[in-house]
């Protein structure tokens, strides 16, 4: 089951988990959208390969009925990606209205936090499962302009730890994905730019921005058993944008 698959990185992920033979719940604001997705997943992979739910993360009662919704198609959940984020402010944190403050914090860790409390009772009973959420390298950095953002982003990777460490002896492995600037339509202000495109050839190692498939390895290795003994982990999809010792 992921949130915000319905276009970008949670779309290639969908499709990836899809492809090497998952049954994927593709869950966005829009089922239009939702549908489109979960219709060419079908016709790549087989009849009955994903399914659409329309869920606005922010909203608890809409998680649940995510939850239900998938549990009714397809039984227990053994994946889940945290995939939807928001980010209403762009500027110094001395200017966010509470509306955005509150709005970023409750989508990008909240929701989060309540998707796993519905989904690990699942896990816990098969005694294996595997969470992912979606962070962003802009959590190891301070930002004039996504300090929030980041904020909420370095809160997902200290939930990712905290449910590591308590879901750990029940078998299941909680991990963050931490991307850097990927060419989607979420992130266009910040790469639809001569600037950026300059920055990307002269400072990233592997010399361009990163694009929505560059995540699909990743997804299909953190919900595979090749991936038994990772969790706790914040892995980065950058380029090599940010090394850490």
């Amino acid at each position: 089951m992921l949130t915000g698959a319905s276009k970008g990185m949670g779309k290639a992920m969908a499709e990836a988990l899809a492809e090497h033979g998952a049954k994927v719940v593709i869950s966005s604001r829009k089922l239009d959208q939702c549908e489109a997705v979960a219709n060419g997943i079908n016709e790549a992979c087989g009849a009955g390969s994903a399914i659409a739910v329309a869920c606005n993360a922010g909203y608890k009662d809409q998680l649940q009925a995510l939850v239900d919704a998938t549990h009714d198609a397809l039984g227990p959940i053994d994946i889940l990606i945290g995939n939807a984020g928001v980010n209403p402010f762009y500027g110094p944190m001395s200017e966010i209205p509470d509306e955005a403050f509150d709005k970023i914090m409750s989508t990008n860790v909240k929701a989060n936090h309540w998707l796993c409390q519905m989904v690990a009772p699942d896990m816990i009973e098969k005694g294996s499962g595997s969470i992912m959420i979606t962070s962003s390298t802009g959590a190891f950095a301070p930002s004039e302009v996504l300090g929030t953002y980041n904020i909420s982003k370095l809160a997902d990777i200290a939930l990712v730890r905290n449910l590591a460490a308590e879901l750990g002896p029940k078998g299941i492995r909680v991990n963050a994905i931490c991307p850097g600037l990927i060419k989607t339509d979420f992130s266009q202000a910040l790469w639809d730019n001569p600037e950026a495109a300059q920055r990307a050839n002269e400072q990233i190692p592997m010399r361009r921005l990163g694009e929505a498939e560059d995540l699909k390895a990743l997804a299909v290795f953190l919900a595979a058993d090749a991936s038994s003994y990772v969790t706790g982990q914040a892995l980065t999809v950058c380029g090599g944008a940010h090394m850490w010792s």
